[in-house]
């Protein structure tokens, strides 16, 4: 009688708590890595937001006009998904961005909220449980949020 050659029942128990344990290790490292994509996905925008600004700037200086920061920076409405944020139709000639940040309501996402001050706040949400208001004041130029660790965490 011939034999062929086979997995005993103790290879294949080994094999199955070796790719348990590298599961165990890898798992938690993948979720701490999407949590960092949407944090640097957030801080990437927030740089070409506040470049855009300062472009905008730049340009309305050198037309010599008397308001060199832009009154506002799109024509969205508050609290409604998939518009056009940071974009104007205009022929890119006031655009914050040169292609538009579409709103939505989840995490990595930007909205601009309704309540006080809000044509000149947006809001983006870190996660589920944490979001970050942004404020535009077109007096100064300046897009900042309140100073705490989150904001730190999109700005620095």
């Amino acid at each position: 009688m011939r034999t062929r050659p086979a997995f005993t029942m103790i290879e294949i128990v080994f094999a199955i708590v070796i790719i348990g344990i590298l599961a165990a290790v890898a798992i938690p490292r993948l979720a701490a890595t999407r949590d960092d994509a949407v944090l640097v996905k957030g801080k990437s925008q927030v740089s070409a937001i506040r470049s855009g600004i300062a472009l905008q700037r730049s340009l309305r200086l050198m037309r010599g006009e008397a308001n060199q920061n832009p009154a506002t920076l799109d024509g969205a409405a508050a609290n409604t998904e998939n518009t056009a944020l940071f974009f104007f139709n205009d022929g890119n000639q006031s655009n914050i961005l040169e292609s538009p940040i579409m709103s939505r309501n989840a995490d990595g996402g930007w909205m601009k909220p309704n309540g006080a001050g809000a044509p000149f706040v947006y809001r983006f949400r870190l996660t589920n449980a944490i979001n970050v208001d942004f404020t535009y004041n077109p007096g100064t130029g300046s897009f900042t949020c309140p100073d705490n660790a989150n904001c730190r965490n999109l700005t620095q």
